[in-house]
């Protein structure tokens, strides 16, 4: 099996990609998230998707690199990191009662086994209604500054929806493991 390496810094990607039992190593890929003009949401989640496989690629030619990104929306209105908690409890209340959208895009890429596969998943959150009170308990107990949507879906973040429409549910953690383990599968690697 070539090398495996997950072009991520993030700790919620690195769990995700453990779930498969595979070695792998986690590098930082070093590239800019640039907003480009009139970008659409996945289109951005699958392009920084691609940069981020590719930055790493071209450095480790022997390897697969898996790249990943995510991008969240209300509509047009993208939905980022919040970084804290006045930005968190924003996000939160513009989302109560309406649907959110997240993008996550995949890419694995082998420059000298030849291998190009690209993917992107949306999954659609339905957020209930939430009072100021919920939001403020929420955000003071989980702290998500570090989410698009400003939620954790593996933690008390649940609880803030209705519903949730999923192909992937690891999608909407940050990695689509049901496509990435069969893009695996497509480049060699023995899964299960």
């Amino acid at each position: 099996m070539p090398e495996l390496i997950l072009a991520s810094t993030s700790a919620y990607r690195r769990s995700l990609l453990e779930r498969l039992g595979l070695p792998f190593t986690a590098l930082p890929p070093q590239t800019p998230e640039d907003i480009l003009p009139g970008e659409l949401p996945p289109d951005r989640a699958l392009r920084l998707s691609i940069a981020k496989a590719q930055a790493l690629a071209s450095r480790h030619p022997q390897a697969v690199v898996i790249g990943s990104d995510q991008v969240a929306a209300i509509g047009s209105k993208i939905l980022d990191k919040p970084g804290d908690a006045p930005r968190c409890r924003a996000q939160l209340a513009a989302a109560s009662g309406s649907s959110a959208r997240f993008h996550t895009g995949c890419a694995v890429i082998g420059v000298q086994a030849g291998i190009r596969m690209v993917h992107i998943d949306t999954t659609t959150v339905f957020f209930r209604s939430l009072s100021a009170a919920e939001i403020d308990r929420y955000v003071q107990r989980e702290r998500p500054f570090d989410c698009a949507g400003g939620f954790r879906v593996e933690g008390l973040g649940i609880s803030l929806f209705e519903n949730i429409e999923s192909r992937d549910p690891t999608a909407l953690i940050g990695l689509p493991l049901i496509w990435l383990a069969g893009a695996l599968r497509r480049a060699a690697f023995q899964l299960p």
